[in-house]
């Protein structure tokens, strides 16, 4: 009697070891396309620095522009995708836009990514209004909105 006990407990036991190990495979993942933004690179890059400076400490851009004046820009997207067989969903966005002058020196950095629905500066901490390079970006940002599956 005590044996057969045992042999449930142990078989029990064995049952719930393989579902939780199964269910470990299913966990959520994280995916990181695009640029990946070193830890501190924007701070090495002071406004008035070269291009070649930026292209050194940030690497090769995903894309230039040269609509009002010269810009890189790197683009990111990161998405999360809860259990394995689920569709992945974008949860952040980002394009970090360095411009620069006539002289090829750092104007202005930007990283733009949205927040509550609209395109927003993660550096100066504003809304950007209207022009060719906010609809550059936006188009950008858009674009990578169909590519999250």
């Amino acid at each position: 009697m005590w044996g057969n006990r045992a042999r449930r407990r142990g078989s029990t036991a064995a049952c719930a070891i393989v579902l939780a190990l199964a269910l470990s495979g299913c966990a959520g993942e994280t995916f990181q396309r695009g640029y990946v933004l070193p830890e501190g690179a924007l701070e090495q890059i002071p406004l008035g620095a070269s291009q070649e400076q930026a292209l050194l400490v940030l690497g090769t851009p995903s894309t230039v522009a040269t609509v009002s004046g010269e810009a890189f820009y790197y683009i990111s997207q990161k998405a999360d995708r809860p259990i394995s067989f689920l569709r992945t969903e974008v949860t952040d966005q980002r394009v970090i836009a360095v411009y620069f002058d006539t002289n090829r020196k750092v104007r202005r950095i930007a990283e733009y990514g949205l927040k509550d629905g609209h395109v927003f500066d993660f550096v100066s901490q504003t809304t950007p209004t209207g022009g060719n390079d906010l609809s550059v970006v936006t188009t950008m940002i858009h674009n990578l909105e169909g590519k999250g599956s």
